[in-house]
C-alpha cells in the first residue's frame, strides 16, 4: 500500500491541550446523524454497553492533494491508516462487546466512497453541520477554509461518554490502544 496508507516518519505528535479534559462524563446529545448506510443515528440512543466512536478530521482522496501544510499540522496527517486499523481491528472490538463508529466532517457521499474503497465494515457519521462536535464541544482546527475535528475516540457506554483518547497518536496504533483499553475492563 502507498499513498493514503503511508505516514511520513517525521509527523509532528499533537500534545494534549486540555481540550477534551470536559467530555468524559458528558450525556450523549438528542442529535442525529446521517451514517455511510444512509440511516439516521441518533447518538442518545446507542443502547446499553459500549460504542467506540472515533473521530477523524478527514480522509484523502486517491490522486487528489492533501490540504495545505497537511504533514505539518499536529494530528492531522493519518485518517486512512486509523480508519484501516478500526477496521483490522472490528472483530476484537466486537469481542469486548463494543459497537464502532467512524465520525467526521465529510459529507455522507465522500464518507461512503472512503468506506466502500476501505472496505469498513462498519458506519461512518457525517458530523457536516457540526451538530455533534459542538454540542460536545469536540476541538475542532481549520485549514483551506475548512473546519475539521481534531483527532480523538470517545468510548460511549450507557449512552454516556466514559472515557477519551486524546490526542491520539499516532493515529494506525488507535484501534489497538482502544481494544487493550475494553479488554482491561472485560
Amino acid at each position: 500500500m502507498s499513498g493514503l496508507h503511508d505516514l511520513p516518519a517525521d509527523l509532528p505528535q499533537p500534545v494534549d491541550d486540555g481540550a477534551c479534559n470536559h467530555v468524559p462524563g458528558t450525556a450523549m446529545p438528542d442529535i442525529a446523524l446521517v451514517s455511510t448506510e444512509g440511516r439516521s443515528v441518533d447518538l442518545s440512543r446507542l443502547g446499553p454497553g459500549r460504542t467506540v466512536l472515533y473521530c477523524y478530521p478527514r480522509t484523502g482522496v486517491p490522486g487528489e492533494p492533501l490540504p495545505t501544510g497537511w504533514d505539518a499540522i499536529p494530528g492531522a496527517r493519518g485518517c486512512t491508516p486509523q480508519s484501516c486499523a478500526f477496521r483490522d481491528h472490528a472483530a476484537d472490538l466486537a469481542r469486548y462487546g463494543a459497537r464502532v463508529f467512524g465520525l467526521s466532517t465529510q459529507d455522507t457521499a465522500y464518507q461512503r466512497e472512503m468506506a466502500a474503497r476501505l472496505h469498513l465494515p462498519f458506519e461512518v457519521l457525517s458530523d457536516a453541520a457540526f451538530a455533534f462536535a459542538d454540542a460536545v464541544r469536540l476541538p475542532t482546527f481549520e485549514v483551506d477554509g475548512m473546519r475539521l475535528i481534531k483527532r480523538l475516540t470517545l468510548i460511549v457506554r450507557d449512552n454516556a461518554i466514559e472515557h477519551v483518547f486524546y490526542p491520539v497518536f499516532p493515529p494506525e496504533r488507535n484501534a489497538s490502544d482502544v481494544a487493550a483499553w475494553l479488554a482491561d475492563r472485560s
